[in-house]
């Protein structure tokens, strides 16, 4: 077909003991949003990964434009007009904006280095596309949004007419999401083609005008997005009907587990980001926090799980005062944390899974006997038993932690964390990066959590996920607790209205 940019052709690609692609067929059209669909661990990054030349398929064939090409390398497939934006940052953390977005492909002003131009032309391009970054800015103290901001930069500054998208908007607030829907559709329009890997059933509804659907492997089928509905799509990824609303009891919540008086902290510039925020949150209860990213709920979060300082304020948890107890300490205190960045503060990537599952009991009994010798026989057995019961898709336990894609990653960390006897959950976006069946199952554990005793305080981007499982939603804006609501009882509208500034009235307590 003429329409045709991309054509993979029997595309089969087998790991020890996994077969990641199965004989895949998929034409992608020229100037389309073309959706690639599935659960973690179907195969959409690993045949993204062919096409943009990381790796090489063991058979299958890919076709350029109608011609034949062998994609060995990625400087390849840039050659030939292929970008991909990575699930995972390649970035390099104590470099610039600029310096990341030109590496490799620097202008220069003769032989020498043509700083000027290179931030010139990033301003540029962060305008044209609705992207706005710092260019000078280090990216080791950005924040996670802006950082995917800078992986479409990269992209965009190397002239790529196809764009390979793996799950980019998982770091992104929901309104960044809009922006970079905007940013795509502007691609669409000027003759790009992009590739959209995602989770999210409502950004293919909303965004694609096909969409392949991969489960274990194997191609489901293509379907036009005009012509399908988000039941079906489901269905074809689990291979199941999906709840896409979970059931819950009321909530009956019991004593105060964790209270917070004043707490303020201050970001990696040393400027203040929570600037008093009280709260109470109880056993058998579910506290939500929405806020527009970069109002301080992240720095919140680290303060009370030990990775960075309170500088003010009190931390009660079980009638104590903990603040600035270190991260084990306040796990020993019954206190279990879900990080929003699993491969820097949830995971060793490059440690084995049975050495993931163990982080925080790896000093006790039955793993080792004197902190030097370690039960494997226990520790295996553990690790096997958290991967069966959170449908972990590895080949075994013995595989280093960054071999998993990353939902698979993200279940890992939940395994683990759930599997400690804690009387309280402090949780970043747990399902980040995760499909639908996945998210149904992970809302349903948090849900038990809750009806065995545990308080849950959770931090989500996501106002479905903060509406469907919290029982109490606080707002945070510029560092305050800015208003408080029943899921019930309010509107995401209302909850939005206040994550842009809205105030609350005099004389309203938070507890």
């Amino acid at each position: 077909m003429d329409n045709v940019i991309i054509g993979l052709k029997g595309i089969t690609k087998h790991f020890p003991a996994v077969l990641a692609n199965n004989n895949i067929n998929i034409d992608i059209k020229r100037g389309e949003i073309h959706a690639i669909i599935g659960e973690n661990g179907a195969g959409k990054s690993t045949l993204m990964n062919i096409l943009y030349g990381i790796y090489h398929p063991d058979e299958g064939e890919i076709f350029i434009n109608g011609e034949k090409t062998r994609i060995d390398s990625p400087k390849v497939a840039i050659k030939n007009g292929i970008g991909m934006v990575h699930q995972h940052f390649m970035l390099v953390p104590s470099l610039t904006v600029v310096e990341n977005i030109v590496l490799g492909s620097e202008p220069k002003k003769g032989m020498i280095y043509d700083f000027k131009k290179a931030v010139s032309l990033t301003k540029q391009l962060s305008e044209k596309f609705n992207l706005k970054v710092d260019p000078e800015a280090i990216v080791e103290d950005i924040s996670v949004g802006i950082q995917q901001r800078i992986e479409i930069l990269k992209t965009l500054y190397r002239g790529a007419e196809i764009l390979i998208l793996d799950e980019p908007t998982a770091v992104l607030t929901p309104q960044e999401t809009a922006d970079l829907f905007k940013t795509i559709k502007t691609l669409k329009k000027e003759g790009k083609t992009i590739i959209f890997i995602t989770h999210k059933l409502q950004e293919v509804m909303a965004l694609s005008d096909r969409v392949s659907v991969l489960r274990r492997g194997n191609l489901e089928g293509t379907l036009n997005t005009a012509e399908t509905n988000p039941a079906q799509l489901a269905n074809l990824m689990v291979g199941r009907e999906v709840l896409f609303n979970i059931n819950k009891n009321k909530a009956r919540p019991g004593r105060i587990l964790l209270e917070l008086e004043n707490i303020e902290t201050l970001d990696n510039r040393d400027i203040q980001v929570v600037k008093g925020v009280s709260l109470k949150a109880r056993e058998g209860e579910i506290v939500g926090i929405a806020g527009v990213e970069g109002n301080g709920q992240s720095e919140l979060i680290e303060a009370l799980t030990g990775l960075r300082p309170i500088t003010g304020g009190k931390m009660i948890f079980q009638g104590m005062d903990v603040a600035n107890y270190s991260t084990k300490q306040l796990r020993e205190a019954g206190i279990s944390y879900i990080p929003a960045d699993r491969l820097k503060f949830g995971l060793n990537a490059q440690g084995r899974l049975y050495e993931n599952a163990i982080m925080g009991r790896q000093h006790k009994k039955p793993y080792t006997t004197n902190r030097i010798n370690f039960n494997f026989k226990d520790i295996k057995k553990f690790t096997l038993d958290l991967i069966k019961t959170y449908d972990v898709r590895t080949p075994d336990e013995n595989i280093t932690a960054e071999s998993l894609s990353g939902g698979n990653m993200q279940k890992l960390i939940i395994a683990r964390e759930f599997s400690f006897d804690s009387k309280f959950l402090v949780i970043n976006q747990p399902t980040r990066g995760l499909d639908v069946g996945a998210i149904e199952f992970i809302h349903e554990q948090i849900i038990k959590k809750r009806d065995e005793g545990c308080g849950v305080l959770l931090v989500s981007a996501e106002l479905d996920e903060i509406f469907q499982i919290s029982d109490r939603i606080l707002v945070m804006y510029e560092g305050r607790i800015n208003g408080e609501f029943y899921p019930e009882e309010t509107t995401k509208e209302e909850v939005g209205y206040f994550m842009l500034g809205a105030r609350v009235e005099r004389g309203d307590k938070v507890g």
